[in-house]
């Protein structure tokens, strides 16, 4: 590189040096850069890297990827290396910087910087763990462990229904407390566990993917897919809630060659239902996957996991190799990436620039990700659970699914329930039960000593309604008319011991950390609705203009929903700030 610059200014100096002459001027004499400006890199750093990474072939495509390995040998990110990094992507040290410092699981550490110790226990402090005493444990836990383990306050990791969580390395500890802790750190338990799912050879003896190949033999019609898929319903269940059958026709008609992007970044806190399925049985999911990229026509495939799921990553490794090896027909190509710690992530648009290697930041509309996603072709995007339900749908037929709903909904949903109440988890039910059947007749009923309060019916985004609002049908559209949606079908159960302006105050600290700060009504919207929501009286009218700003002007639906739940406290919690 150093070369090529020295030949380029000495391609520019002659070219002066001949308009002087032609001119008449006097020449002033050029020195020449011996260096390209920025960082040097040494040999030294070049050699440390390729231990980290191995072999020279780089692509720039796959720059999170590299960040990744860096970290997990260094437990950082040392400025040295990245420097390094880029002049192996031949790229700008600026532009690795970026990416690098865009994303919480990643820590630069500059010249002169104090690296951070080598293991973190991360507390999660969102919603649900903080009605579980997270933020007293996370101070005692500062206090018992000092410097050696560093200690951090993360959002929502992805286990609400073991609140409090506390994540030592990659090992996650539900019901978290001191001696919890302590014996995992004594223990050295610092990896996450293998899941017990279901394996490739199981699935396969228990007749799976017999459905895609019968579809690659033309012994099942792709038009008969879809109409199974619009007799049944389904929607998308990652929170938006489009019909996945007008998806694929969408897509179906966009000029090949098409990709296929499947969205495992579930970072709404209250949301834990994809860990849930992938836990238990893998394989279902990724047979939906390739049945929705058979009928598509879908020529290479990308999944997006969460960062905090490692332990799902290491079993979609393995159970992925496997399906490669002995794949029932022809396949895609099929590339799993990992995030680094990014709410935004889980917007679409966001998400495909990270897998593209980029920072995660939502793109502005038109064009949508249908007609120009992944590395500007068309993408279809899908939420993991969504494809989860393709096979028993096609197999038992549209109407099973259908009539599976209560009060003229459709179809089943899976509720992640905590909070207040006996038995949180995931819980499959009929789309349009309501809140209170829903704590009743599957969550156990609410914990002894604990009434009714409120509710959280779609995570942070979907807002905050009071136990008298019980009984309305969980489902897209109709919490709408309330000013509240159900999004991924989050229900966190608030009781008369909580108060719902404390709930929404967690609820926007956690906005104004996971804003990627693109647009200012929410960068600045977000930062300034908490500093309006911390006294014990708000300021109503200034808080409505604040909040019209943020959902008419920003760009994607984290800063258009942040408002929500401060809304609906104002609205029926009023006796709190007032």
């Amino acid at each position: 590189m150093a070369m090529a610059l020295a030949m380029a200014q000495r391609h520019t100096h002659r070219r002066k040096q001949a308009l002087h002459k032609a001119l008449g001027l006097e020449e002033k004499p050029i020195r020449l850069r011996a260096h390209p400006k920025g960082r040097q890199v040494s040999a030294k750093d070049k050699f440390a890297l390729h231990d980290i990474l191995g072999g020279p072939a780089r692509q720039r495509t796959l720059l999170i990827e590299y960040l990744h390995q860096i970290q997990d040998a260094e437990a950082c990110l040392p400025l040295h290396l990245l420097s390094a990094l880029a002049a192996d992507l031949n790229m700008a040290q600026a532009e690795v910087y970026e990416v690098a410092s865009f994303y919480h699981h990643f820590d630069v550490v500059r010249e002169g910087e104090t690296r951070p110790p080598a293991l973190t226990l991360r507390v999660c402090n969102g919603l649900s763990c903080a009605l579980e005493g997270s933020e007293a444990l996370i101070k005692t836990m500062k206090d018992v462990l000092g410097g050696n383990i560093r200690v951090q306050a993360v959002p929502c990791v992805g286990r609400c229904d073991a609140a409090p969580v506390a994540v030592l390395g990659q090992n996650p500890i539900g019901r978290a407390n001191q001696s919890a802790i302590l014996a995992a750190v004594s223990a050295k338990a610092y990896k996450a566990p293998m899941p017990d799912a279901l394996d490739y050879k199981t699935y396969v003896q228990q007749g799976g993917y017999q459905l895609l190949e019968a579809l690659h033999q033309g012994s099942r019609a792709d038009e008969a897919i879809i109409a199974a898929l619009e007799v049944s319903g389904l929607r998308g269940l990652g929170g938006a809630g489009f019909p996945v059958y007008r998806k694929w026709n969408i897509l179906r008609q966009q000029p090949a060659p098409r990709y296929m992007a499947v969205n495992i970044d579930e970072g709404e806190p209250g949301t834990f239902k994809d860990r849930y399925y992938l836990e238990r049985d893998p394989h279902r999911f990724l047979e939906g996957m390739l049945i929705a990229a058979k009928v598509t026509g879908i020529s290479a495939i990308w999944i997006y996991l969460r960062d905090e799921y490692a332990h799902c990553r290491q079993l979609l490794e393995r159970e992925l190799k496997a399906l490669q090896a002995q794949a029932p027909c022809p396949i895609p190509e099929i590339s799993l990436r990992r995030g680094a710690g990014a709410y935004i992530c889980g917007e679409e648009s966001a998400m495909i620039e990270s897998i593209e290697g980029k920072r995660g930041v939502p793109r502005l509309r038109p064009p949508y990700v249908a007609e120009r996603g992944l590395y500007g072709r068309p993408t279809l995007e899908h939420n993991m659970e969504s494809l989860y339900w393709i096979r028993d749908i096609v197999e038992r037929g549209g109407h099973w699914f259908a009539s599976q709903g209560l009060r003229g909904r459709k179809g089943l949903r899976s509720f992640s329930v905590s909070g207040r109440v006996n038995k949180p988890g995931v819980h499959l039910a009929p789309a349009g039960i309501t809140v209170s059947e829903l704590i009743k007749g599957y969550a156990g009923g609410m914990l002894e000593g604990h009434s009714f309060y409120a509710y959280l019916p779609g995570g942070a985004s979907g807002g905050i309604l009071p136990a008298s609002m019980g009984d309305i049908p969980l489902d897209f559209d109709t919490l709408n008319p309330h000013g509240a949606f159900i999004g991924s079908a989050a229900i966190i159960v608030l009781s008369d011991k909580d108060r719902a302006s404390d709930a929404a105050r967690n609820l926007m600290q956690f906005f104004e950390h996971e804003s990627c700060g693109q647009c200012t009504p929410c960068r600045v919207g977000t930062n300034k609705m908490n500093q309006l929501i911390a006294h014990d009286q708000w300021d109503q009218a200034l808080i409505h203009e604040l909040s019209q700003t943020m959902i008419d002007a920003s760009i994607c639906g984290l800063g258009q929903a942040a408002p929500n739940p401060v809304l609906l406290v104002m609205k029926h919690f009023a006796h709190e700030v007032s």
